[in-house]
């Protein structure tokens, strides 16, 4: 992914696409934060393909959130250039779940982990955080799952 995300930089600059060389920019310097960060801990390799989408996933996450703020205070040009980064940073994700793979993949998570009661949403949660990190958004996740662990 790193690579892939280099190649778009370069590419950026032969373009001279400013709007999206400077999400990329954003990009790179979040990893290479992140990076240090885990130097820091001991692990030289800095951190792992798994965390790079966690980062971009947060990234995008930021952004839609300060795109419907900045929606709602009447600043639609500031909205505009949250959403086109956002679509730069969705390049470099994985595809997103529809709602009935994630309900799919919830009843599996259920059955894998035995769940019962709401006791064990956490379990549910790890295996669904294990297997789809940045193909779906836990925040909605997690009623879906609570639901389903009620209703069991």
């Amino acid at each position: 992914m790193r690579d892939k995300i280099s190649t778009a930089l370069k590419q950026a600059m032969r373009d001279k696409a400013a709007d999206r060389l400077s999400t990329l920019r954003l990009i790179n310097a979040a990893i290479k934060d992140r990076d240090i960060d885990a130097r820091s801990e001991g692990r030289e390799e800095g951190v792992a393909e798994e965390e790079v989408v966690a980062i971009l996933s947060k990234m995008a996450k930021q952004r839609l959130e300060s795109a419907r703020a900045y929606e709602e205070g009447g600043r639609i040009d500031l909205a505009e250039r949250e959403r086109s980064e956002i679509n730069v940073i969705e390049e470099f994700l994985p595809r997103q779940l529809c709602d009935d793979e994630v309900a799919s993949a919830v009843n599996d998570a259920i059955k894998e982990v035995g769940a019962e009661s709401i006791r064990d949403m956490g379990k549910v949660m790890g295996i669904l955080k294990s297997k789809y990190t940045g193909q779906m958004d836990f925040g909605s996740v997690g009623p879906v799952v609570k639901n389903r662990l009620c209703s069991a």
